[in-house]
């Protein structure tokens, strides 16, 4: 019996072992510090794709309010970082509405529109997609309610027409 019992501590240990080592190798420490940081890091975001796995996700509700109250002020770069924040997994499909809607509004100008901008604001609205294709967003406060009208309005602000030209463009409404 002390033969068996010895043998099982042996791979437990040997197996122990083996998986701090490949820690050490993928989390890349500098120092022993680190080591500490880096674990409670890495066992933190185990925990969040568990629960994206399982379903029990959620946002963090205080964030993305803080989001939903800087992207009211027209301070978009702050509600997208706080939205990004609120939803790090990308996995809420309203958070990233908010994010691609923020990078619009940014983006968008009387004269020209900020291409980059609306790159950046198609990537999340097809996040949004993809995560809900039948989203409809229940802000009233929002002229673009569906990823589709947003999607729409990006790429007709993207392309180079001769509407582009027209000296009227500067009395159109921000959507």
């Amino acid at each position: 019996m002390n033969d068996r019992l010895i043998q099982i501590l042996g791979i437990m240990v040997t197996a122990v072992y083996f998986t701090f080592i490949v820690f050490l190798y993928a989390a890349e420490p500098r120092s022993l510090a680190e080591v500490s940081t880096k674990a409670a890091d890495t066992i933190n975001n185990a925990a969040t794709k568990g629960q994206v796995i399982i379903g029990t996700y959620q946002i963090d509700q205080e964030k993305f309010d803080a989001g939903l109250a800087a992207f009211r002020q027209d301070n978009f770069a702050l509600a997208r970082d706080q939205f990004q924040k609120a939803d790090p997994e990308q996995r809420d499909a309203r958070t990233q509405f908010y994010i691609a809607y923020s990078f619009y509004r940014q983006g968008w100008g009387r004269v020209s529109s900020d291409d980059e901008l609306f790159k950046q604001s198609l990537e999340a609205v097809n996040r949004c997609s993809a995560l809900d294709p039948n989203f409809k967003s229940k802000d009233q406060d929002l002229k673009l309610k569906t990823p589709a009208e947003l999607r729409n309005e990006l790429e007709e602000g993207l392309k180079v027409t001769a509407s582009d030209f027209n000296p009227l463009k500067v009395f159109r409404e921000r959507k």
